[in-house]
């Protein structure tokens, strides 16, 4: 009876292990942090001056609307949509340097212009060097309430159902936004090689999120080598498809514009994006892997390891073919409106996929998809591999 009692208590918690792979952790966290100390960006030294351009805040109290006249352009063939009014509104800052004081402003016109009425908050954008009639323009409506609204219900519902472990994951969170801001893009900005960076900081993320979500475990720390292993391999992987299909990383005005104000490497930046956009389906599917094993080994410790490994990627194949649709569809979400384009034009299928900006998104996808699928045997392998000694012990 003792023997029986004393594998499901070595189980609980998955807290048995083994001293080779604490250390061996405890060398990884190790050289993450020296790497990082390694990348750390100077204080504010890559920060540009004072734009040109700054935002304030403001409330409109009246607007005076007319209609919008017609297009004088040759170029501007098409009219302004049927909701584009012209005219002019008083806006009341409520932040800046002359906060309380009112101004004159003229309405927002154009595709995708934001639609404003009396009583709503506005983002302005001051230009002090221009005239003194256009030196304040609005360009969008202020979101601060709905914002910290919309936050408020997401943490109560995580937590409404998460309990213990919603918090942990809230925490997470936390801190991969902090590892993000805070070390990879002023890292990118400080001129520091963009997948480097990545590499370091979607490793300093696994390392803490995992263990601060799943608990300090075997599980955790098998599902952890798994998604170190499919990371690197990832990079690896979109670096070479990158060189090889000769993409610069200039596919969007908001990266031509990195590249020409702050001499970022624009490829670079590229692979790093594709890094960080794998690594939150990299965990999903790596920590569900190690806990099939650990589950299968825990309801049958009479199975080998050929057969956890046999019974576990069954489990991991279904995962993959949902997971694979979500990254299509959620690279074609962000891409939608280069899609529609694409359709406009109406360009051979040829020409369209060898375009740069859709050769970019269909790296993301193939690179991000490969490391996935690369993601399941490696770490249902290490699991399977781990939990061999308990069914000897059993």
């Amino acid at each position: 009876m003792a023997g029986r009692h004393a594998h499901p208590h070595a189980h609980a918690g998955g807290l048995n292990t083994s001293p080779t792979v604490l250390v061996a952790v405890a060398v990884v966290l190790c050289a993450v942090a020296l790497a990082m100390v390694w990348l750390w960006p100077d204080s504010k030294a890559a920060v540009a001056g004072a734009p040109d351009t700054q935002q304030v805040n403001g409330v409109i109290t009246t607007m005076d609307v007319e209609p919008c006249p017609p297009p004088t352009d040759q170029l501007q063939q098409s009219p302004p949509a049927a909701s584009s009014v012209c005219g002019s509104a008083q806006v009341r800052l409520t932040t800046g340097d002359q906060a309380g004081t009112t101004f004159t402003v003229p309405l927002p016109t154009g595709v995708g212009s934001p639609t404003v009425h009396v009583g709503d908050k506005a983002v302005l954008a001051y230009s002090p060097g221009n005239e003194a009639g256009s030196r304040y323009a609005i360009i969008d409506h202020e979101r601060g309430t709905q914002l910290w609204v919309l936050l408020v219900a997401f943490v109560l519902a995580v937590l409404a159902f998460g309990r213990w472990r919603g918090l942990t994951a809230l925490l997470g969170l936390g801190f991969t936004f902090t590892v993000i801001l805070g070390f990879v893009i002023p890292a990118i900005l400080d001129s520091k090689p963009p997948l480097p960076v990545a590499i370091v900081g979607c490793s300093a993320i696994v390392l803490v999120v995992l263990y601060l979500t799943h608990g300090l475990g075997r599980t955790t720390t098998v599902a952890l080598a798994g998604t170190l292993a499919s990371l690197l391999l990832t990079g690896l992987l979109s670096a070479l498809a990158v060189a090889a299909m000769n993409l610069s990383g200039a596919g969007d005005e908001s990266s031509f514009i990195l590249g020409q104000s702050h001499g970022v490497d624009l490829r670079g930046l590229l692979l790093a994006g594709i890094l960080i956009g794998s690594l939150g389906v990299l965990d999903d599917v790596t920590v569900t892997q190690a806990v099939t094993v650990e589950e299968l080994a825990r309801a049958n410790p009479e199975l080998g390891g050929r057969q956890l490994y046999a019974a576990a990627t069954r489990v991991g194949r279904a995962h993959i073919a949902s997971v694979i649709n979500t990254i299509v569809l959620a690279y074609a979400g962000a891409s939608l409106p280069l899609l529609v384009l694409i359709v406009a034009l109406d360009d051979p299928l040829g020409q369209v996929l060898s375009d740069q900006l859709v050769a970019t998104e269909l790296v993301r996808s193939a690179v991000g998809t490969i490391g996935l699928i690369a993601a399941v045997p490696i770490t249902t392998a290490a699991a399977a591999y781990v939990a061999r000694p308990r069914r000897s012990a059993a």
